[in-house]
């Protein structure tokens, strides 16, 4: 996948067919979008070009609002496009003015005159352009005027549910980390840098790695326990993961902390990336530390019980 960080960087493709959005999460909306425009591509011996918006356009026009969290950072949206097989990833910078440009001028200036679109994917209600005035009677007039066709992808719906991002940042945000799951295509996860901790877990045989996410925008799953797999490089490995103030100590700070079953080194400053892959129970206060270490050990049978 040849990624574009700005629209001065890309240069044009043979036949591109072509996709828009910002795609938070990339779900399985999204993939259906995604495999449509392959599907064109390969039939019309094309080439696919993904094109989304960083930062999320929320976080652009609405700074002081704190209230969106997003199920993916860029470059973990990046990584994930790349292993669904796009072509091309063109990211453009989201600005107040950029959100200023009508939808004629979207469509001339950038899909026409700069990616020379010959067919464009949009899933269902698109809307782009100031204020979201563009829609799909407006890319259908100019598809006419410009030689471009287009098609849209109706809802995708799960157990009669239409999928979307939003339904996924509750569901996480809920801690009903199967259904995001199941809406995802794929297990929700995070990553961070591995920082010192208390080091209390260690004092009752369950050593814990505590994660760093730096991203303040990253949606957090509700306080819990976690059956989890944790990737460190190339290393794929159990664990159960505890998010919360850790009352039993008298926290006052959220962490995130991961037992990570039959490991013991060290892993500080080190990356590790989390997949989410079912809550376990909710985060409780013990009256000591024999009693959390009782429950540690419950929580650790029913987690390998999950994830064999």
């Amino acid at each position: 996948m040849k990624i574009y960080r700005s629209l001065e960087d890309y240069t044009k493709v043979e036949k591109p067919i072509v996709t828009t959005g910002t795609f938070d999460g990339a779900h399985l909306a999204h993939q259906k979008i995604i495999d449509r425009i392959k599907q064109i591509a390969e039939t019309e011996k094309g080439e696919t070009v993904l094109i989304t918006y960083w930062p999320h356009p929320r976080l652009v026009l609405n700074p002081n609002d704190n209230s969106l969290k997003l199920i993916n950072s860029l470059e973990e949206k990046i990584d994930l496009l790349e292993t669904f097989g796009i072509d091309h990833l063109l990211i453009i910078e989201f600005t107040k003015e950029f959100s200023q440009i009508s939808s004629k001028e979207y469509i001339e200036d950038i899909l026409v005159n700069k990616i020379g679109v010959h067919k464009l994917v949009i899933g269902y209600n698109h809307h782009f352009g100031r204020n979201r005035e563009g829609s799909l009677a407006n890319l259908k007039e100019n598809s006419a005027v410009y030689g471009f066709e287009v098609e849209e992808i109706p809802e995708q719906d799960i157990d009669d549910v239409a999928v979307s991002s939003t339904k996924i940042r509750e569901a996480i945000t809920n801690g009903d980390i199967n259904t995001a799951n199941n809406y995802l295509g794929y297990s929700f996860f995070l990553q961070g840098k591995v920082v010192k901790g208390s080091q209390t877990g260690r004092s009752i045989e369950f050593p814990t790695a505590n994660i760093k996410v730096e991203e303040k925008y990253k949606i957090i799953p509700k306080d819990g326990v976690y059956a989890v797999e944790v990737e460190c490089g190339n290393i794929l490995m159990n664990g159960m993961l505890n998010i919360g103030n850790r009352p039993t100590f008298n926290g006052s700070d959220r962490s995130i902390e991961v037992h990570i079953f039959n490991f013991d080194e060290d892993l500080y400053d080190k990356t590790l990336r989390v997949n989410f892959i079912e809550r376990v129970r909710e985060e409780l206060k013990f009256e000591s530390k024999e009693e959390l270490r009782s429950q540690l050990i419950k929580d650790k049978k029913i987690v390998t019980e999950i994830l064999s």
